[in-house]
């Protein structure tokens, strides 16, 4: 049990339920907040029963609320490519979001992505800390500002932070780094560079852990 009481953070160990199948399913229901409301499809997590690593991302966009899968857009495209250049399975690893439903703000015929409050993130927060507790990583990794404070239940400086390791209450250690989407948005000369940067961020998580379990340079 957490004890964290700065924004949204994990003060139970989340829904009921022994498999995540299971914790799905009940979610598939979920009114804890409004967003459940306009979107097509509850987007759950995904990955191995048990993963060494969980990626948690903010919530999903319009593609996968549409498919009612997480990351299959094009952030999921980027997240993919560049996961394969770290040297990181996607199949071994769970890939969630801290809000399970699409907050969206309609643009004509256009649906455009709107940041989840405080409290959304901390009504969801009940589903990733089943999460966390059923698939039980040996670490997180938190893509960018809204994953790392559903995770660790306070802000945190993504850029000031990003290639660090964090810890939990619980001494889970978790790795701060940017949004795909974040870099998709940069149009500037620079963005192979920010690429490339994140890429050596992500490969930081498929770094085996030292003795005694912490990664290299937590």
């Amino acid at each position: 049990m957490l004890t964290s009481r700065k924004g949204p953070a994990f003060e139970t160990t989340g829904a009921d339920g022994e498999q995540i199948s299971d914790v799905r399913d009940d979610a598939e229901n979920c009114t804890r907040c409004d967003l459940y409301k306009d979107a097509t499809h509850l987007v759950f997590g995904e990955g191995p029963k048990r993963a060494s690593i969980l990626f948690v991302g903010e919530q999903p966009g319009d593609k996968e609320d549409l498919a009612g899968k997480p990351f299959v857009g094009p952030a999921g495209k980027l997240l993919d490519r560049c996961l394969d250049e770290a040297g990181i399975d996607r199949d071994l690893c769970y890939v969630t979001n801290a809000v399970k439903h699409f907050k969206l703000a309609a643009r004509g015929k256009r649906r455009i992505h709107a940041k989840p409050n405080a409290g959304e993130v901390q009504a969801c927060a009940w589903w990733l800390a089943a999460e966390l507790r059923l698939v039980k990583p040996k670490l997180a990794v938190a893509l960018g500002a809204t994953a790392a404070r559903a995770v660790l239940g306070h802000a945190v400086p993504v850029l000031a932070s990003r290639g660090q390791w964090l810890a939990r209450e619980d001494g889970r250690r978790v790795l701060i780094t940017l949004h795909p989407s974040a870099l998709l948005r940069d149009r500037g000369p620079g963005r192979d560079a920010a690429i490339a940067a994140w890429i050596e961020d992500l490969r930081r998580a498929g770094e085996p852990p030292k003795r005694g379990g912490a990664p290299p340079n937590a």
